[in-house]
């Protein structure tokens, strides 16, 4: 990809997996902490300790990923080492987000406890909206652990695309989204969402973290 001069980010949920990435000649890494919405691996490392750990170990820029949403956590993150933050379920949110009002509306209704983790017997964990299909998943998976068969009616893609798409059902498949839900409490455009969050940042970098040096 070098030759063809492709920046190359990758997804990591572990320092060690970044280190190889980074070997590997990649330009930049998301640390993904276990915050995030859709795959967080399987080592349950939030993004307090993951990011200040990249930070003490790598040598190419990564980006925080996994329960971001405000200018308070790019402020952090920029403290933590990283050059800024990646949004997923903040950007599902916002006025331009190709997918069913439902959806961007049962984001804001939501709160951080509304995730539920699916396909841990199989190691390949998903973090997702909690819903009637999720909690029809659980319990099959409860019974019958590492049977992917068993399950797949209900995570097939193609129920994500037609709940996205077209139903806007919230209830009728198995679809992403992380506890940052929590802080989502609008549906802005995209444009006045990072104004606000850089705003955010901004004012507390020059502000409040400023007031706190003692000179």
């Amino acid at each position: 990809f070098k030759k063809h001069d492709t920046m190359i980010i990758h997804k990591c949920v572990a320092v060690r997996h970044a280190l190889t990435a980074q070997r590997m000649g990649v330009d930049m890494i998301s640390m993904d902490g276990f915050e995030c919405a859709g795959h967080p691996g399987e080592m349950d490392i939030g993004n307090w300790v993951l990011l200040a750990k990249a930070a003490r170990k790598l040598d190419i820029p990564f980006v925080a990923s996994g329960g971001c949403a405000d200018g308070k956590q790019l402020a952090a993150a920029l403290s933590l080492g990283a050059e800024g933050i990646n949004m997923g379920t903040r950007f599902m949110a916002t006025v331009e987000a190709p997918i069913h009002d439902n959806i961007k509306q049962a984001i804001v209704d939501a709160d951080e406890n509304s995730t539920a983790l699916v396909m841990r017997s199989m190691r390949n964990t998903e973090r997702v909206y909690k819903n009637k299909a999720v909690e029809k998943v659980m319990e099959i998976e409860r019974e019958h652990p590492g049977e992917f068969d068993k399950i797949r009616h209900l995570i097939s893609g193609q129920n994500y695309r037609k709940v996205f798409q077209e139903s806007g059902d919230v209830d009728e498949g198995v679809w992403s989204a992380g506890v940052v839900m929590g802080l989502i409490d609008d549906i802005p455009t995209c444009e006045s969402l990072l104004d606000s969050i850089v705003k955010e940042a901004h004012d507390i970098i020059t502000g409040r973290l400023q007031n706190m040096i003692v000179k």
